[in-house]
């Protein structure tokens, strides 16, 4: 279906304001290109919600800022990753919510009413389109274009780049396109009847998230690969895929972009396309691996799903007293890594320069398969309990994927936290022959590790997606970070990216051609477009240029935003 709209000769034109350099620039709240009352009227006259007008997650503690707020619902919910969703401008990580001045100036709105007597908006945007439908999202694109704003997309708030918000902006909002269908027998749209390509499917409205799939998928006792975060909440249909898509299944099932069948988008142009392999296949690679916020706004995503099938269930935990004991354990955890994955082991785990742990499951396999996969691991920890590592070892079997997620959805993303980290993957050969390197490293930075690679991931033709080829070679994500309490001063911050940026160059230097997650990365990562892209960068690029001709959508360190300035708002 292709929507034409009235003011597409005026485009053509060109209605991007200029700067007094020449540039072309993005129209934000501040200036006077900015839509005024009526011209917002017109488009509330267009959308089938209430426009929204987002404010920082603590704004109802400020009588000032929120006078309808309820301060005692926002300390009860501060880390409830589901609560913060529900509203346009929260964020995750709710340092992606302020704005930090050239002169160190933070505005902010923090929870602490202490630190400050006002709250500002920071870097949450001003006003936006709540998107219930196709129509409520190429109403809000139309509307972004024509007046040239500044735009971003935002599901849930998920995200470590600060792509779901910036200073001046028009957001739309698809939170709330819940639909959720199911298809025993999923034919992509163009497929030839004589393909014989039919799945087992499920197809999720862009603000369906992981607790809402599941719980879907479940009822027909089936499951799908996803990710596990707390209570469930991240975006099953939006950013998660198009930075790839990680999953404790992936070793055996593939990633996220592995797993789409079909993907629905609205472009720059108003267009609604459904992209597959048969119907504008270029965009559909692009769209699985190529970075979200950055061709078009997803709205909805349809994924084969698997039989539910019971997994077996290890936990290992280790306290060290010897350094030297810890480097070795970790060295070896690394080296072991490519075994554990091929053999369909995948998981989550955390280390200190003291302490680690880590859980793995594996579908499908029998308990007696799973004693045998991690026998050489078990032996090798409890060996070295003479110099100082004292080991837990549990393994037990789980019935279902769904009882695993229910169990375990209390850990994992970390909801309400100022946050930044690293993440690096690495490949089969620095796990074989650089895993001493690497350890002190991780052990150096506290690091976490997920084992959502190796296995099925490796076996998947690096050029079928547009998700970087480094994830064919990896086995396991490592990733380094750090938090801080609000109020701390920019100076501060500063002291600890300065911390961040001495770990990212060590791994780059270890690990030059590993690549990075662009999910769970930094603003800082050293060559960008190869590490998030690898050799895939200058395709996704020009398939950016040909879907997103008016250059509407554009993110931090996405594809093609190396042709703005820092803060995304001017072109050459």
């Amino acid at each position: 279906m292709k929507v034409l709209t009235a003011f597409s000769l005026l485009l053509t034109c060109g209605l991007a304001t200029t700067s007094q350099s020449g540039q072309e620039c993005l129209c934000t709240s501040d200036q006077s290109c900015w839509p005024n009352a009526e011209e917002f009227s017109q488009l509330q006259a267009q959308v089938s919600q209430p426009l929204v007008y987002p404010l920082p997650t603590a704004s109802a503690c400020y009588p000032t800022s929120d006078p309808s707020g309820n301060c005692t619902e926002v300390i009860e919910n501060w880390t409830d990753g589901n609560w913060r969703s529900s509203m346009p401008g929260s964020m995750e990580a709710p340092n992606w919510e302020t704005f930090i001045f050239k002169n160190g100036t933070i505005e902010a709105c923090y929870l602490n009413t202490t630190i400050t007597g006002t709250c500002g908006q920071g870097r949450v945007p001003m006003i936006g389109v709540d998107a219930h439908s196709v129509a409520d999202i190429q109403a809000g694109v139309n509307f972004a274009v024509k007046h040239n704003l500044k735009l971003v997309v935002k599901n849930t708030g998920h995200d470590y780049l600060g792509r779901s918000a910036a200073r001046g902006s028009f957001v739309v909002w698809t939170h709330n396109m819940k639909n959720i269908t199911y298809d025993t027998a999923f034919l992509p749209q163009g497929a030839p009847s004589s393909a014989n390509e039919m799945y087992d499917a499920v197809t999720l409205g862009a603000g369906v998230q992981w607790h809402e799939a599941y719980d879907a998928v479940n009822q027909r006792e089936r499951m799908m690969v996803g990710g596990i975060s707390a209570g469930g909440s991240v975006g099953a249909a939006g950013g998660w895929l198009a930075g790839g898509g990680h999953s404790l299944l992936s070793p055996t099932y593939g990633l996220g972009v592995d797993n789409a069948i079909e993907i629905s988008v609205v472009l720059s142009t108003g267009e609604y396309l459904t992209v597959n392999n048969y119907q504008n296949p270029d965009l559909f690679w692009a769209l699985r691996g190529g970075g979200g916020g950055t061709y078009g706004i997803v709205t909805s995503v349809t994924y084969r799903t698997y039989p539910s099938v019971p997994l077996q269930f290890y936990l290992f935990e280790a306290n060290v007293t010897n350094s030297s004991a810890m480097h070795d354990l970790i060295g070896k955890l690394l080296h072991s890594q490519t075994q554990f994955t091929d053999d369909g082991w995948g998981g989550y785990g955390q280390m200190t320069n003291q302490s680690m742990y880590f859980y793995y499951v594996a579908p499908n396999m029998t308990n007696e398969t799973a004693t045998a996969t991690t026998q050489a691991w078990t032996h090798y920890a409890l060996s070295l309990e003479p110099w100082g590592v004292t080991s837990t070892i549990t393994m037990y079997s789980v019935p279902s994927w769904y009882q695993l997620y229910a169990g375990a959805n209390s850990t994992g993303v970390q909801n309400g936290a100022n946050l930044m980290f690293t993440s690096r993957l690495l490949s089969q050969d620095t796990v074989a022959n650089k895993y001493k390197e690497v350890a002190q490293v991780l052990i150096d930075c506290g690091a976490s590790f997920n084992t959502v690679a190796g296995g099925k991931v490796n076996e998947v033709d690096p050029d079928s997606a547009g998700l970087n080829p480094a994830w064919r070679n990896a086995v396991v994500e490592t990733v380094c970070g750090f938090s801080w309490q609000d109020g701390t001063s920019s100076t501060e911050i500063e002291g600890m990216i300065d911390q961040l940026k001495g770990w990212i160059k060590t791994t780059y230097d270890l690990t030059p051609h590993d690549g990075a997650y662009f999910n769970e990365a930094s603003l800082f990562e050293i060559n960008w477009q190869e590490t998030f892209f690898g050799s895939h960068y200058s395709t996704l690029k020009s398939i950016k240029n040909k879907h997103d001709p008016y250059k509407l959508f554009v993110v931090a360190e996405g594809v093609g935003s190396d042709d703005w300035n820092k803060e995304l708002t001017c072109r050459d």
